[in-house]
């Protein structure tokens, strides 16, 4: 019987040096990528946010609309991509932890 052990099984569990901001202990990369999305989310909300400010204060030009429409698109197709990516990683997880 060996006792190999499998390196993606590892690398799935190895913390960061960084902690988790919910329980202080380390995250793992897993956490770090979901919190990234989230940051990066966060950002291109905020930049509708201003854009949505600035059609309320009377910017109501055809540009704008246009300009918060691609945001509007970019925020939609970012989002996506991050459920996808985080439930492909998260499924890979599972897959690998069962052959375990």
């Amino acid at each position: 019987m060996s006792n190999d052990v499998n390196p993606l099984s590892l690398m799935a569990a190895s913390p960061l040096s960084q902690t988790s901001s919910r329980s202080g202990k380390p995250a793992s990369w897993y956490e770090a990528m979901a919190e990234a999305w989230g940051k990066t989310l966060d950002a291109k909300a905020s930049e509708i946010e201003a854009a949505a400010d600035q059609l309320a204060d009377g910017d109501d030009t055809p540009s704008h609309i246009t300009q918060m429409t691609a945001l509007a698109q970019q925020m939609n197709f970012m989002s996506n991509s991050a459920h996808t990516s985080l439930q492909s990683v998260g499924t890979a997880l599972e897959t690998m932890a069962r052959k375990q």
